[in-house]
C-alpha cells in the first residue's frame, strides 16, 4: 500500500511557473513508476507525465513537452513536476499517482492515487 500526498498547486497567471511536490509513503514507495495525470472540469483525466522508479526514463503527453519536467527524489520519496510556461488550457486538478511494473502513460495503469491539488491559470 503507498499513500501518496500532493502540495504546490496554486493561482498562477499565464506564462508563470508552478511546481508541485507528491509525498509517497508505505512500503517500498521509492520502488513505483510514478506519474502525474490532471483532470480538467468537465473533461475525463489525462496522463501528463511519468518517470521510472530510478528516474531514467520519463514521459510526457504532447501538449507539455518542452515546459513541464517530471522528477523524484528518492531518498525523499518525493516526486516533482515543475511547470512553465503556463497556459490557461493547464487549469486543472493534478493527481501524483503510482503503479508497479507498468510504462505509466495511460491513466488506468496507475494502481494509488492521491487527492489532487487544484492548479489554476489566469489568462
Amino acid at each position: 500500500q503507498v499513500q501518496l500526498v500532493e502540495s504546490g498547486g496554486g493561482l498562477v497567471q499565464a506564462g508563470g511557473s508552478l511546481r508541485l511536490s507528491c509525498a509517497a509513503s508505505g512500503r517500498a514507495a521509492n520502488s513505483y513508476r510514478m506519474g502525474w495525470v490532471r483532470q480538467a472540469p468537465g473533461k475525463e483525466r489525462e496522463f501528463v507525465a511519468t518517470i521510472s522508479w530510478s528516474g531514467g526514463s520519463t514521459s510526457y503527453t504532447n501538449s507539455v513537452k518542452g515546459r513541464f519536467t517530471i522528477s523524484r527524489d528518492n531518498a525523499k520519496n518525493t516526486v516533482y513536476l515543475q511547470m512553465n510556461s503556463l497556459k490557461p488550457e493547464d487549469t486543472a486538478v493534478y493527481y501524483c499517482a503510482a503503479c508497479g511494473g507498468c510504462r505509466g502513460d495511460y491513466v488506468l495503469q496507475y494502481d494509488y492515487w492521491g487527492q489532487g491539488t487544484q492548479v489554476t491559470v489566469s489568462s
